[in-house]
């Protein structure tokens, strides 16, 4: 049979291109869909449905009941294909009409015979109460005079009446308790019925397609749409084997994506992409206006009926609010399936292989999507100031073609879990740098030299002075060498008053201005093995006498 394909594209209200003109009543077709493939987006989701049917010649308007609340209407598009000649006309959304129960008459007839029974049990109630208020009564009133006659009895026969009003007084209790108990289980099977009863609110939109047929055909039709309570997130494991002498280190990076959907449906047995493209930000850089410096305008006075408005309106110049075991060889390591890449100029896209499920509202599901083996620069790195620890961190360059998104790195060394961290943003050709936890081998103290406070100047005191010294020293622990990289801070004046040097003593900094920070140093070396070094680091520090400093951390 030879297949047509007829692809016109509408928005949710608006038909584009020009229909094949039909009788006035076109027929209604119901029609079931299920999701077949999703694109999910770290900000939103594409969901292509399909649908199946038989379809009659002439205008028709299919009807597909079975889709989510949450989509984008204006993102509705539909395409399809059929044995003859198929025309695509327009497509809407719309939530369907609260459905009425089928069984409505026995429905309201049950209500109608558990109230009546509620009746019953309250009249039996009333008489329960009447009767224990008549025994309460008679206890109260009768035992002066209990003969026939009202005369005294003796007391054994007030006893006896006593024990009678008692009697009653339970009875008439267990009559009520027992009713009122029947009235509470009534009561909430009304409630259910009611409940029943009422026209259930949509909890699907309504999908209408119009199409014309030129004879009776099969038909598939693929429908897409957008949602937004879906995202995925960039995860990673970081797997270090720090080597040996005849092997180098080496990082195996898997890389997973994290996704979350709450958007009413279930993707059951769906072909999952997931891709890089941000589809909340919009298509455009944002607008700036100019930007106007002048002198403050004087205040204008305002009527007294004025005055109010201008605390309840921002003024036009402030700035808008801000818009959220067994031998190893007898046994081989079970695979996990990765996804098949592709990356274009301006996105990258990761194809799960096979038939995935991802549930509405069931927490996150993680999928793989690719494994890169690399070779590291490993080094010691750290900063004494704050903390004397030294760290093993492994850099290398980013060789894929997809770019490495934000996201959390689970860290692993030589197969022990040592923490999480960050990864940062890197496109293909930069620089990565990942922290694999303390290396207890490499010791490193840094202790203050000299600090000398006071004033500078001949005959006259001009200025004031601030003279540090510093010594860090290293020890290599290991039994082979490895490098080192120590990072200090000389302080950053702003002001022409306040002089800093860095003073002759000092070791030379390999770097200075450490990744563009200012006065962040860095001192790189390679240690051999059991080499203790030390690095001297020195400055002054000078300002009139009649002020005063103080160094803060950069914002």
């Amino acid at each position: 049979m030879r297949r047509i394909a007829n692809c016109l594209v509408t928005t949710s209200l608006v038909m584009v291109g020009a229909l094949v003109a039909g009788p006035l009543h076109a027929a209604n077709l119901d029609a079931a869909s299920q999701v077949d493939a999703v694109t999910v987006y770290p900000d939103g989701a594409s969901v292509t449905r399909v649908i199946t049917l038989d379809l009659p010649a002439g205008d028709n308007t299919l009807i597909a009941k079975d889709f989510p609340m949450g989509l984008d209407p204006s993102s509705l598009r539909v395409e399809g294909e059929a044995g003859g000649r198929l025309t695509i006309g327009a497509i809407d959304a719309r939530p369907p009409h609260p459905v009425t129960p089928a069984n409505l008459p026995e429905i309201e007839k049950r209500i109608e015979a558990l109230r009546d029974q509620r009746e019953d049990l309250q009249g039996i109630i009333t008489a329960a109460e009447a009767r224990r208020k008549f025994a309460e009564h008679f206890a109260e009133a009768s035992p002066v005079g209990i003969g026939e006659k009202g005369e005294a009895r003796p007391v054994s026969e007030w006893r006896a009446a006593f024990s009678a009003v008692g009697d009653e007084v339970a009875t008439a209790d267990n009559a009520i308790r027992d009713a009122t108990r029947k009235q509470r289980d009534i009561d909430r099977e009304i409630a259910r019925l009611e409940a029943d009863r009422a026209a259930k609110p949509p909890s699907k939109l309504e999908v209408r397609i119009e199409l014309a047929s030129a004879a009776a055909t099969k038909a598939t039709l693929r429908v897409t749409y957008a949602v937004r309570s879906a995202r995925w997130m960039p995860i990673y494991d970081a797997r270090l084997d720090t080597g040996a002498k005849d092997r180098k280190p080496a990082i195996e990076l898997v890389r997973r994506a994290e996704i979350t959907q709450s958007t009413g449906e279930d993707w059951s047995n769906v072909a999952l992409v997931v891709s890089t493209v941000r589809v909340a930000r919009g298509g455009n850089a944002p607008d700036l206006n100019s930007l106007i410096v002048r002198y403050p305008q004087p205040p204008r006075p305002l009527a007294a009926g004025r005055a109010f408005d201008s605390v309840q309106q921002p003024s036009a110049l402030m700035p808008a609010p801000a818009a959220p075991s067994m031998e190893q060889h007898l046994f081989k390591k079970a695979e996990e399936q990765e996804a098949a890449a592709e990356v274009s100029a301006f996105q990258a896209t990761f194809k799960i292989p096979g038939r995935v499920n991802v549930s509405a509202n069931e927490g996150a599901k993680s999928l793989r999507i690719s494994t890169a083996t690399i070779t590291p620069d490993l080094a010691v790195r750290a900063v004494p100031v704050i903390d004397p620890t030294a760290f093993l961190e492994a850099s290398f360059v980013q060789a894929d073609d997809a770019p490495l998104l934000p996201g959390q790195v689970s860290i692993y060394r030589d197969g022990i879990f040592v923490g999480r961290s960050r990864m940062a943003t890197a496109a293909k050709d930069e620089t990565v740098r990942l922290g694999f936890g303390a290396d207890d081998k490499v010791k490193i103290e840094r202790t203050v030299v000299k600090r000398n406070e006071g004033s500078a100047g001949l005959i006259v005191t001009t200025s004031k002075t601030d003279e540090r010294a510093f010594k860090t020293t290293v020890r290599n622990g290991h039994d082979f060498p490895i490098k080192v990289a120590i990072q200090d801070q000389l302080p950053v004046s702003e002001n022409d008053d306040i002089v800093v040097e860095m003073l002759p003593s000092s070791t030379p900094a390999t770097t200075t201005n450490l990744r563009d920070k200012r006065g962040v140093l860095e001192w790189a070396f390679e240690a051999k093995a059991g080499e203790v070094r030390d690095i001297n680091f020195a400055w002054r520090m000078r300002w009139p006498k009649d002020k005063g400093v103080v160094m803060v951390p950069a914002g």
